[in-house]
This record gives C-alpha cells, sequence and structure tokens, in this order.
C-alpha cells in the first residue's frame, strides 16, 4: 500500500492540537513552540504534496479509499487535483504566520492571576491547530458526507476562537468587548449551521438519487461525476436545481456573499488580528473551492441555470463591500468589508464558466490569502502598539515606525491590485475571462477596483502620513518576531506577482477537468477579418 501523504498532511496538526492542549498549564511557551513545529511540519508535508502532484496525471492524485459505513455508501475518500493542491498549500503556508503573530495573544494579562489549571495559551494554539486540519481535509475530500463532515466540525474551534480570544483593544469596556465577542462567535456559529443544515438536506436528497438511479447510493464525487457523464445517472432538472441550491447558499455563508455576508464584519472585528487571517484567508477558501469542486461538478445544469443570479449576488457584493469600506471608521472592520468585495470577484471568476475566470478565481483565492494575512497581521501589529482599532486614533506612523508603514503600504497595495504584486494577475484575469463572456457584468466590476483604491490609500494616508499623534510618538517599530511574519508574506507577494508560472501550470489542467464537468469552452474571440 503506498504512502498515505494526504491523511498523514491533516493528522499532524491534528495530532500537534491534542499535544499542545495536554502540554501543563506553566508551560506555555513549550506549547507555542510545540504548536509552531507542528505547523511547520505540516508545511514540508503540503510541499510534498505539490512536488508529488502531476499536472499532466490524472484528476484526482494520491487517492485513498477505505469504507467507512459501507451500509450508507459513505467511504473515507481522499484525493487532490490541482485547485485543492494550491489551497492546501496556502492553508500550510499561512498558520506559521498566523502562530507567530499571536504569540502573546492568548498570555495572561497584566496584573492577571493565573487559576489553576487554566491554560488559554494552550488551547489559543491547539484550536488554530485543529482548524488548520479540518480545512486541510475539506480540500481533499472527495466524498461528499466526508466533506460535510469537516465543513461543520471546524465551526467548533473557530467558535471559541473568536468567542474565547477576541481583540484586547477595544474602545468600550471589558464587560461590552465580551459581549460583542460573544454575539460575534453566535452570529458565526448560528449562520453556518444554517447554510450546513440546509447542505445536509441536499446531501441527503443526492444519496437518495444515486440509490434510486445506480445499482447502490453513494456520496463518492467521482463516481457521481463518471455516473453522470456517462448518462447513467439523470437527475430531474427541479431536483438538481433544489440540490443545488442545498450546496449553494452553504458555500455562500461560508465564502461570504452578499446578503448572507454579515457575521463576517462582526467575526473579524471582534477576533484577534491572527484568528482574523484564520476565518477570512483560509476558512473562508472552502466555500468558494467548494462551488468549483461540488456546484460546478454535481450540478452542472442547475449550474448554469443560476449563473446570472450568482453574477448579479456576486456584482453586489463587490461594489457593496468596497463602498462601506470606504466608510468605516474600525482597522479591521475596513478589511472584513474588502474581503467580502473581493470574495465578490472569485465568485464572479466561477461563474463566468470561462478558464480565465476560474483560473483567476483559483489564483485570487491564494493570493487574496497572502495580502489579506500581510495587511491584517500588519494591522494587528499596529493596534496592539496603539491599543486603538480606530483610524482616527493614529496619525504620523510612518515618521516614528517607518518598517511598520512600509509593511502596511506594501500589503494594502496588494490589496488593491497594484501591477506587480500578487492580486493584480489573480483580478486581472477574472476580469478578462468574465468579460469575454458577460461584458456588461466585467465593465461594472471594474469599479471595485476604483473603490479599493480609494479604501486602501485613505486608511493609509489617516494612520500614517501627517502631524505627529502624542499618543503614538513613542510607538516602536516592528520587531524580529513581527518582521518574521510580515517579510516572507511580502516576499511571497513579490514573487507571485511577476511570476505566477509555479501556480498557474498546477491550476490550469485542473480548471480545464471543471469546464469540461459544465460541457463549457472559452468564448471564440470576435476578430474582424482584414479586409
Amino acid at each position: 500500500m503506498s504512502f498515505p501523504l494526504l491523511t498523514v498532511t491533516a493528522a499532524v496538526p491534528a495530532i500537534g492540537a491534542i499535544a499542545t492542549a495536554a502540554v501543563p498549564a506553566a508551560k506555555r511557551t513549550t506549547a507555542k513552540w510545540l504548536a509552531l513545529f507542528t505547523s511547520l511540519a505540516t508545511v514540508v508535508l503540503a510541499a510534498a504534496v505539490l512536488v508529488r502532484f502531476d499536472p499532466g496525471g490524472d484528476r484526482y492524485q494520491l487517492t485513498e479509499s477505505h469504507a467507512w459505513i459501507a451500509d450508507f455508501g459513505v467511504r473515507y475518500e481522499l484525493g487532490v487535483d490541482g485547485i485543492g493542491a494550491v489551497l492546501v498549500a496556502l492553508t500550510a503556508v499561512l498558520i506559521p504566520f498566523v502562530i507567530l503573530a499571536g504569540w502573546h495573544d492568548a498570555d495572561l494579562r497584566e496584573g492577571e492571576e493565573p487559576r489553576g489549571r487554566w491554560r488559554p495559551t494552550q488551547g489559543f494554539f491547539a484550536l488554530i491547530l485543529a482548524v488548520e486540519a479540518m480545512v486541510i481535509l475539506s480540500f481533499l475530500a472527495t466524498d461528499v458526507f466526508l466533506f460535510y463532515i469537516f465543513f461543520e466540525a471546524m465551526l467548533i474551534p473557530m467558535y471559541f476562537l473568536i468567542g474565547g480570544f477576541g481583540d484586547r483593544a477595544h474602545e468600550h469596556g471589558e464587560e461590552e468587548a465580551a459581549r460583542q465577542r460573544s454575539y460575534a462567535a453566535v452570529k458565526f456559529l448560528l449562520y453556518n449551521l444554517a447554510g450546513g443544515l440546509i447542505m445536509l438536506a441536499a446531501v441527503i436528497g443526492l444519496y437518495a438519487v444515486t440509490a434510486d438511479q445506480l445499482d447502490a447510493g453513494t456520496f463518492s464525487l467521482q463516481a457521481i461525476t463518471e455516473a453522470r457523464a456517462a448518462g447513467e445517472l439523470d437527475m430531474a432538472t427541479s431536483t438538481e436545481r433544489l440540490l443545488f441550491l442545498g450546496f449553494f447558499f452553504a458555500f455562500a455563508v461560508k465564502a461570504p456573499l452578499w446578503p448572507l455576508h454579515t457575521w463576517l464584519p462582526n467575526a473579524m472585528g471582534e477576533s484577534t488580528a491572527p484568528v482574523a487571517v484564520l476565518i477570512t484567508a483560509v476558512v473562508d477558501k472552502v466555500g468558494t473551492f467548494a462551488m468549483l469542486r461540488f456546484c460546478l461538478g454535481l450540478f452542472p445544469g442547475a449550474s448554469e441555470w443560476a449563473t446570472p443570479v450568482v453574477l448579479a449576488l456576486a456584482l453586489v457584493s463587490i461594489v457593496y463591500g468596497a463602498l462601506l469600506a470606504v466608510g468605516q471608521r474600525d482597522i479591521k472592520r475596513l478589511i472584513a468589508y474588502a474581503s467580502i468585495s473581493h470574495f465578490g470577484f472569485i465568485i464572479m471568476g466561477i461563474f463566468a464558466m470561462t478558464s480565465q475566470g476560474q483560473g483567476g478565481a483559483t489564483l485570487y483565492m491564494v493570493n487574496h490569502g497572502l495580502s489579506t494575512a500581510a495587511l491584517m497581521l500588519v494591522a494587528g501589529f499596529l493596534i496592539s502598539r496603539r491599543g486603538s482599532r480606530l483610524i482616527a486614533d493614529y496619525g504620523g506612523v510612518q515618521k516614528v515606525a517607518p518598517v511598520l508603514a512600509g509593511t502596511f503600504l506594501v500589503g494594502g497595495l496588494a490589496t488593491l491590485s497594484l501591477p506587480g504584486l500578487a492580486p493584480f494577475v489573480s483580478e486581472f484575469l477574472v476580469l478578462v475571462g468574465t468579460f469575454s463572456r458577460y461584458p456588461v457584468v466585467g465593465v461594472i466590476a471594474t469599479a471595485g477596483i476604483v473603490l479599493a483604491a480609494l479604501y486602501v490609500l485613505v486608511l493609509y494616508q489617516r494612520t500614517m502620513t501627517g502631524p505627529v499623534r502624542a499618543e503614538v510618538r513613542r510607538m516602536p517599530d516592528l520587531r524580529v518576531r513581527e518582521l518574521a511574519v510580515a517579510a516572507p508574506l511580502i516576499a511571497l507577494l513579490i514573487f507571485l506577482g511577476v511570476f505566477p508560472k509555479p501556480l498557474t501550470e498546477i491550476v490550469n489542467p485542473a480548471v480545464e477537468h471543471t469546464l469540461s464537468d459544465v460541457r463549457k469552452e472559452d468564448p471564440a474571440p470576435e476578430v474582424e477579418a482584414a479586409k
């Protein structure tokens, strides 16, 4: 039997989470280093997945399949395609930076006494590793029921990370801050649980359809798509559309897509900066990834039927998110609304049904993760120094902390997709791919680019330039640990901005498979013949 690389890649952070949680209460530093080394080991394993993946080979590679609940057709099936491979790599790469950036976020506060066996530091880092394991398994699962389990299970550690380890820089008192953290955590959980329950009904419905038309019911993604392609599984149009809506609703909540987005600003605003990165750069990517893998793969006809409405919702997300970002006075909520706008671009690229659009959307998932991590983590360093999330409480930071201001600027410029930085390539491909099939949608979406320049540059101007406020006069610049977080992320943004080929070579064959599922080809260019 071949080495189960995919299982091991997900098992290492899961085991690391258990080991970190078991570290004695007095050994907080040991727990931190254990979590960091576990995350670095996962990076090595994710790199091995990328190295062993052959873009020109089978659609799903390194596959594993074992009987699990045989009576109901549930199997432990894993497999990685090009899209899953790059998203596993993104998750693995970001977690060490999340851990380093949150190194002191769960430590006892000044003057706070430890309470017996209370271990907040161990719990904080164990929960981060648990989320990593579940997200990786979500990217690898090719059994629909198995995917559903991890899609829902990741909500539990995220709930505790949001509600139990909130941002300490709060404009209100501790009691009000705790109330708002609790509200944000419950809202996050309820929204996502509602989406998950609707998806569960659709998962059961999908099984019933396969049981009715095939020899036995199955949740296997590969078996279902192959049966559909061979004409052995023929869903009624109404059935396919209902099942599609059940899946899509859950993924749209997770993504998040307007008008199901309202949990995100609360969750990101009340979380620590590393947990906010975990939400929008890692967890939310499961939603857009699942649209590609499950919505388009299982329900091609319904996906085409829903495309006009989905594109309209994506356009609203792009413009609405950007407009609300312009008007924010809270740094973290501004980044949250900017992410809603970016997810609109990703979903628009997916449903443009072109190779450029879907390839750009996949790259956008990776590059948005890197750019948002860079901007949010540096913003977290800034907020921890001043003790405030309000934009108006800053001014002149670049004069006292030039390295912090410089890294903040690069993260912001990446967020607005400046040419030469990684998100530009993604956004350009999404717009080109959308314009080639839906020119009006592509033109309207460009408004999001203009608004992005506005909210990013105004944010930088108000926080970093101008007279030095008295409260920031003694602000220290980035320390070594903080530079170890910011510098590699910026280097990745620059490298992938000028040389995206390593990603495109892996992603493009997977995109072609997805387009073949929905029986779509790129529109032929309309060029008048020379007279």
